[in-house]
């Protein structure tokens, strides 16, 4: 139970070091990403992004796991 958890930690720290450069990736910006703009309203569904982000993380599961 605390090798998962340790990993865990490991990859959080990493995510914050990497951060400043992980920001400038068009990540949430992508075509596929549903924006609706009112006056009054905004309503951002980054549909693409999630699909992208779950089959990266999948892969990497997939692949600890083997």
């Amino acid at each position: 139970m605390s090798r998962p958890l340790i990993a865990i930690g490991i990859a959080i720290v990493i995510i914050g070091l990497l951060w400043p450069w992980l920001s400038k990736l068009p990540l949430g910006h992508l075509p596929g990403d549903i924006v609706i703009k009112r006056e009054n309203f905004a309503f951002y569904f980054p549909i693409t992004t999630m699909i992208l982000i779950s089959a990266v993380l999948t892969g990497l599961i997939w692949l600890f796991q083997r």
